[in-house]
């Protein structure tokens, strides 16, 4: 019998080894722009679920990665000492009200405005820098023209960063595959596009300059830091972004006909962010199509998250009728 398309995915995936590796010296990278590699674990062994999104928010490497692409913590303390972030972060596991204070400000949960809120949490008590601003509105008169995610100033100067958590599904012909959010819509190439054309040259205008000047904050330089997870399609390898790191576990979809033996279990939106451990909340997996995809987790025998796949409806991706062309 020939390899089932589960077999083929998964044998692309290959552990990942430290930054340097002369082996693997295409990875070197993977060390460079998450100061924090050797903690990728870490989030997994934290009890507290909140805590657990905000180490992975932290430890994660990013999406992708480019020249534009900066850790808010590059030039903190705990860069330098990551054993310092990781005694930190237990204890916030061992004392967590803060973080659920913080967390529970706001009427807003969507998972993006959840995950700047980790990173403003983790900033405003970060060793070696300064959070100067966060969410800063750019005004002229009473017109709101823009935000800025971050300012932070740390060793290396001030920086503005532009934020977001993604999670894109590859699809089409691999000559030209494109990466969408579960709901069609959303784009990869896109959400690059406004965050490089849009967001990241809003802190050099003039506007955002006499704003920044009022707040005796100097002139900033402009990044971007995009976390999530990427999904490759089950029945055949997709070139992967530029710039992306493969993952440490298989992160796949596929319609309900093709999907492999389990269990698989549903995974709540609140909790796609830090991988699944024995204790997180999952759902049964419903009996028959999707109406709308799924973040699916299959759990080791320690009941660790051991892969991700996205359940997606016959003939996903589907284009809401608003948008059909007749």
């Amino acid at each position: 019998m020939g390899e089932s398309p589960w077999q083929r995915q998964t044998a692309l995936i290959r552990p990942r080894v430290a930054a340097g590796d002369p082996q693997r010296p295409g990875l070197a990278y993977a060390g460079t722009m998450t100061p924090f590699a050797e903690l990728h674990a870490l989030p997994r062994r934290l009890s507290q679920p909140q805590v657990r999104d905000l180490a992975w928010t932290l430890v994660a490497p990013p999406l992708l990665t480019a020249a534009d692409t900066r850790h808010p913590l590059a030039a903190s303390d705990w860069a330098s000492h990551p054993a310092r972030l990781a005694d930190w972060l237990r204890q916030q596991d061992a004392a967590p009200a803060e973080l659920a204070a913080w967390l529970a400000q706001g009427s807003d949960r969507r998972l993006g405005r959840q995950y700047e809120r980790l990173w403003q949490f983790a900033l405003e008590r970060a060793p070696g820098l300064r959070l100067r601003a966060a969410n800063l509105p750019l005004r002229e008169g009473e017109r709101t023209l823009g935000e800025l995610d971050l300012l932070v100033e740390d060793a290396e100067g001030v920086h503005h960063l532009e934020l977001a958590v993604k999670f894109y599904l590859g699809e089409g012909p691999a000559q030209a595959p494109r990466w969408l959010g579960p709901g069609g819509e959303d784009q990869l190439a896109r959400k690059l596009a406004h965050l490089r054309q849009r967001q990241l040259p809003l802190s050099a205008t003039p506007l955002a300059r006499a704003n920044l000047a009022a707040l005796n904050i100097a002139p900033p330089q402009a990044a971007l830091w995009l976390g999530g997870y990427l999904f490759q399609p089950l029945d055949r390898p997709l070139p992967w972004p530029t710039g992306a790191l493969p993952p440490r576990q298989p992160q796949l979809w596929c319609e309900r006909g093709q999907l492999p033996d389990g269990p698989w279990e549903v995974l709540p939106k609140g909790h796609w962010l830090a991988p699944a451990v024995a204790d997180t909340p999952c759902l049964p997996l419903p009996d028959g199509e999707p109406i709308w995809p799924q973040l699916l987790v299959r759990r080791d025998a320690q009941g660790d998250e051991d892969a991700r796949l996205f359940l997606v409806p016959c003939g996903w991706p589907i284009q809401p009728a608003a948008n059909a062309v007749s």
